[in-house]
């Protein structure tokens, strides 16, 4: 049993997952809420309905936006009783079905759709989207304040917080740990190991590469011409007011270049102007145009970064906020693109880095590195094995720190 979120970032990698498991011959039960029902099935894979969304605040009673977490877990024992998995598997921000496996006493593993965001000492904290330290005296700042993240964190304290609280309604133990969401025996990272910061892994997480799944979608026109093709990828959940794509279509007007510019909207129409040299659609079908494509502005979700470092691609990250400067870091230390930060989202500058992207062939050579690897490394795959093995352990890591 799958359980995830409904937004396409972490949908994305459950599904990826299932398929595999599926094409291994394990019976697969999907949860996830009911937009994805269609995907699901014709991936020939059991559908579960689940919440759109869970109340946090306020544990002990449901509110309007949906039930509490309790509730909500306490809601899949019966699923878990007709169904009876070997393993629960939930995305790192679907709680529900681990706290229900846990109560139920079934084994369950976290897949982690983006980049660990656990810090390592010596590094830049997870989110402040800053790269590695260059001497020692940098790393020994970074120890420090790593050792004291506990203390200074206040996002994280409140969620394992709110989550032990949930814990403690449901009869289970108060975790110590900072990132109690993940599991202490089985943790899946669906990123590419090119853009974690070295540090010491645990045992018990795997970077597995990411998790790719892309739904049958209608082609689309391309601009015409033999200009080196650049899509603009606007963020699902941060840039509600498409700003990236207003200020890339005013950058790359007049430009030696192609523009494909997509809302990632399905069914929204562009309101404004658009150049000779563009086309602005709702949605675009990445099995088309990313083979064509010489450059990808986006707004640096992990998903849209992922599939863009898998075809071989240079990315230009513009994020809007959230995790997205964290993995705009990334790809600039891995050298396969550039970070504009959101403070110079402007066509003057927007213009200059991409003309630079697309005239240094070495962005490009170290994307095509790390598609390579991909290729030989499929986290689907990689992932169905390691649950395979962690089911026929039994649980052998059960316990551990808290």
């Amino acid at each position: 049993m799958i359980g995830a979120l409904g937004w396409p970032g972490h949908t994305f990698p459950v599904l990826s997952l299932a398929r595999a498991l599926r094409a291994r011959g394990h019976d697969v039960l999907v949860e996830t809420p009911e937009q994805w029902r269609g995907a699901v099935e014709e991936l020939g894979l059991r559908f579960g309905p689940a919440e759109e969304s869970i109340t946090f605040a306020g544990l002990s009673h449901g509110g309007d936006r949906g039930p509490t977490l309790p509730e909500a877990a306490r809601s899949r024992l019966p699923m878990l009783g007709d169904f009876r998995p070997d393993v629960v598997v939930s995305d790192v921000l679907t709680l529900a079905p681990a706290l229900a496996a846990e109560a139920a006493g079934v084994r369950h593993a976290t897949l982690i759709p983006h980049l660990y965001p656990v810090s390592e000492s010596g590094m830049p904290l997870y989110l402040w989207g800053l790269l590695p330290p260059r001497t020692p005296l940098g790393a020994g700042a970074w120890r420090a304040i790593v050792a004291l993240q506990p203390a200074i964190d206040v996002r994280l304290r409140r969620a394992r917080r709110n989550l032990n609280d949930a814990r403690e309604e449901l009869g289970l133990p108060r975790l110590k740990r900072l990132h109690n969401a993940i599991s202490n025996e089985m943790a899946m990272v669906a990123t590419f190991p090119q853009l974690e910061y070295p540090r010491s892994w645990p045992a018990h997480v795997h970077v597995t590469g990411p998790m790719l799944v892309e739904l049958p979608e209608p082609e689309i026109e391309l601009p015409e011409g033999e200009d080196p093709l650049v899509i603009v990828h606007s963020s699902t959940a941060q840039d509600d007011e498409l700003s990236l794509i207003g200020v890339a279509l005013e950058a790359l007007e007049g430009e030696p270049v192609r523009v494909v510019a997509t809302m990632s909207r399905r069914g929204l129409s562009w309101p404004g102007p658009v150049p000779e040299n563009a086309v602005v659609v709702d949605w675009v079908p990445y099995a088309q145009v990313m083979p064509q494509a010489s450059l990808v502005v986006c707004s640096g979700g992990h998903g849209t970064v992922a599939r863009v470092l898998a075809e071989g691609k240079p990315a230009l990250v513009c994020p809007p906020g959230a995790d997205m400067a964290e993995n705009g870091a990334r790809v600039t230390w891995a050298g396969a693109g550039l970070m504009l930060p959101g403070r110079l989202l402007r066509p003057g500058p927007l213009r200059l880095t991409v003309r630079r992207v697309v005239s240094d062939p070495r962005f490009a050579a170290r994307a095509g590195a790390i598609a390579a690897w991909g290729r030989e490394n499929d986290g689907a795959a990689r992932g169905a094995a390691l649950l395979e093995r962690y089911a026929s352990a039994g649980g052998a890591r059960a316990g551990g720190e808290r």
